[in-house]
């Protein structure tokens, strides 16, 4: 059996590519015109591959250049890779692993310091060298529950908040997404596209879109600190009583009065009797908004971003730390060759930080996977310890390096990409 080719696309090959996606994620595989055209524009078709079998597409792969945000507020190149799918008649022949292996390679010739990505399964990407490095929590909110003041009627900061139209978002929502993301550790950047799509001015078939409500909270010299999009469904009157959902897609604030008083004015909502969080941060702080903090209750929660390190000494060094002035040497084991070896992490007072290749005797080894959770400051060095994926060369080595990368509010990325 020939083994299918793999190879990044040119535009004729667009919509067959599509088609293979659509019907990996078992979506319908109508591909329009207008949207094959649009897509094309819109990929880096260099950094877009996909398998080919007689002629037909039946896998794919893609990646986008990201900025990462790390603890600190220092930002990483990182290669951000998504529509990864294998058709159901091509599965268990590596197609998924050629790709990937040519993806990294690439990203660690350009500079790419990480790989990031969204698991659709837990157990694909461990292989790779990829860990979650962020979680996420779904709250769904009892309202009647919630113990909120029924009298609430707005902002006592001086601040507002409005109803806005998608023309508003599109004018507004990019600059105030910047400041939040500065301050995010585990955010990305949302490109133009994203920004369209989001606001409507782009819409296609495969994704359709039916305009949300959007709402800015303003602080009290008319700066847009905060922005909401949710939706509405009325379940109708139950016995004359009111039953409407509100579902937030997004809630982004740049402070926490905004986001107070975001979600201050949705469970304020007349007839609204559910509010659906959408995936927040793992420690949100919705619940404690609540006057019962029990009325939100845990939807789902799990891993969200992954990450791959491709240069050790750029990664660490880029990010801050605590515990002081430190000297820790990390030994890191990466079978695929691209982040491997001994290193010295050296931080000063403010917690900035040095990291050199190194010969001198390890601290803490652990594989590359284990080090991406560790990363953005999610995961305990002492757990892993404990499991056995890390292993102390010093004694209390695992509880020094949890003080190293602790970080006071977890890592969160807010997006789907």
């Amino acid at each position: 059996m020939v083994s299918p080719e793999i190879r990044t696309l040119d535009e004729s090959d667009v919509t067959d590519w599509l088609r293979a996606l659509f019907a990996g994620f078992h979506l319908a595989p109508t591909v329009s015109a207008e949207e094959a055209v649009q897509r094309a524009a819109d990929y880096e078709l260099a950094r877009t591959r996909g398998a080919f079998d007689a002629g037909r597409c039946v896998a794919t792969f893609r990646s986008m250049p990201r900025e990462l945000t790390v603890p600190g507020g220092a930002v990483l190149a990182a290669s951000a890779i998504t529509n990864v799918s294998v058709t159901g008649t091509h599965r268990r022949r590596g197609l998924a692993s050629r790709m990937m292996a040519a993806d990294l390679a690439e990203a660690k010739e350009r500079g790419e310091a990480v790989s990031i990505l969204i698991a659709a399964e837990y157990p694909i990407y461990g292989r790779y060298g990829f860990g979650p490095a962020t979680w996420y929590t779904d709250l769904a909110v009892d309202v009647p529950r919630a113990a909120t003041d029924p009298r609430y009627s707005g902002a006592a900061d001086g601040g507002r908040v409005d109803l806005v139209t998608p023309a508003e978002v599109w004018a507004a929502g990019p600059a105030l997404h910047d400041r939040v993301r500065a301050v995010t550790p585990g955010a990305i950047n949302r490109p133009k596209d994203w920004w369209e799509e989001t606001t409507g001015r782009r819409q296609f078939a495969s994704h359709p879109w039916t305009e949300p409500f959007f709402a800015v909270y303003r602080d009290a010299g008319g700066r847009v600190d905060g922005l909401v999009s949710y939706t509405a469904v009325n379940h109708g009157r139950m016995g004359r009583l009111p039953e409407t959902e509100v579902s937030v897609k997004q809630l982004i604030a740049a402070g926490p009065a905004a986001e107070a008083a975001l979600w201050r004015f949705l469970l304020s909502l007349d007839w609204v009797t559910r509010v659906a969080s959408g995936r927040r941060a793992p420690d949100d702080v919705l619940p404690l908004l609540l006057g019962d903090p029990r009325a939100a209750r845990t939807e789902s929660y799990g891993d969200f971003m992954w990450l791959r390190l491709l240069d050790t000494p750029v990664a660490l060094a880029a990010r801050t730390y605590g515990g002081g002035p430190a000297s820790f040497v990390l030994d890191v084991h990466d079978p695929a060759g691209y982040a491997g070896g001994r290193f010295l992490l050296e931080t000063d007072a403010s917690g900035a930080a040095t990291c050199t290749p190194s010969a001198a005797p390890a601290d803490l080894s652990l594989d590359v996977s284990d080090l991406a959770c560790l990363y953005l400051g999610d995961e305990s060095a002492t757990r892993l310890t404990a499991l056995g994926r890390a292993a102390e060369h010093r004694p209390a080595a695992a509880r020094a390096a949890d003080t190293l990368f602790h970080t006071p509010r977890r890592p969160w990325c807010p997006d789907v990409f």
